[in-house]
């Protein structure tokens, strides 16, 4: 029996609640959440799924996040990579990353995310000093995580289009409403950004966007099947979400779903989505891969 390939896990988190409170966790629906998740409670979830390496991803927009974040990768033979936060607007944007470069544990810094999802205009990420912050983050070689609701692609779509040089993940497929159905515009916005070759998908978080209790495979599959249709198994990649995907699939649960959603490409392509594009994307060392 051949190995079994490597697996990236894209998008995972953590958070120790005696560190840092998770205002985002308390809204009633997100109770069994609020608690502590550890690289300790990850680890043997991940490892019985066959992941090797996975990417740590910031969940408030806090500067001392990213610092920790990159500790705790340094400290780990799970974590290759961190996508951290850093204020996108502020002046000194280029000097704050170049410090999180040079932080212990910095060489693991692979992306920075802002929470573009709560912000109330939906075109924040073409504000003048939003787009000279992705600049740095371009400059410094670092890619760009999009975290985006279905109407705010259009303002993403010209945001990677304006900046050519920075790569740009698509989180989660900009959640679309797969517990109502509804395929439309997000479908067509999605083929929009992905017309744009500096940018990539994740294909994660699906399971959170529908029916938490009831969701099957059926339900995600058109879904999946335009994000790959759009950009391709060599620029979607595999991410889990944990813990947040508890809310409605363990992590076996997870991951096995994506399996059955590509099972019908080749095993080059399976296997781009479980790793390559990842390790691409990133730049995750070769180590734990």
């Amino acid at each position: 029996m051949p190995d079994e390939p490597a697996v990236v896990d894209a998008h995972h988190h953590v958070w120790d609640l005696a560190v840092r409170d998770q205002d985002w966790l308390d809204e009633a629906e997100l109770a069994p959440l609020r608690r502590d998740f550890t690289l300790a409670h990850l680890e043997p979830e991940a490892r019985a799924a066959g992941v090797t390496a996975t990417v740590l991803v910031q969940t408030v927009a806090v500067a001392e996040e990213t610092p920790e974040f990159l500790v705790l990768a340094a400290g780990s033979d799970l974590v290759a990579g961190v996508v951290g936060w850093s204020d996108l607007t502020a002046p000194d944007i280029a000097d704050a990353l170049a410090a999180l470069r040079e932080s212990p544990g910095g060489e693991h810094l692979v992306g920075i995310r802002h929470l573009v999802q709560g912000e109330p205009d939906p075109r924040w990420l073409l504000r003048p000093d939003v787009l000279r912050g992705l600049s740095a983050v371009a400059d410094a070689g670092l890619v760009y995580d999009l975290l985006v609701k279905p109407h705010q692609l259009p303002a993403a779509v010209e945001a990677a289009r304006r900046l050519p040089g920075l790569t740009f993940v698509l989180d989660h497929l900009a959640k679309p409403p797969i517990a109502s159905g509804g395929l439309h515009p997000w479908a067509e916005e999605v083929h929009r950004l992905a017309a744009l070759p500096n940018t990539v998908c994740k294909l994660s978080g699906m399971v959170t966007e529908a029916d938490w209790a009831s969701w099957t495979v059926d339900d995600l599959a058109p879904y999946a099947d335009t994000v790959l249709n759009a950009f391709g198994p060599e620029r979607v990649m595999f991410g889990s979400d944990w813990p947040v995907c508890r809310l409605a699939a363990g992590y076996a649960d997870v991951l096995g779903a994506v399996r059955v959603l590509i099972a019908g490409l080749t095993p080059a392509e399976q296997g781009d989505i479980l790793a390559g594009t990842a390790a691409r994307t990133y730049g995750l060392p070769p180590g734990p891969l």
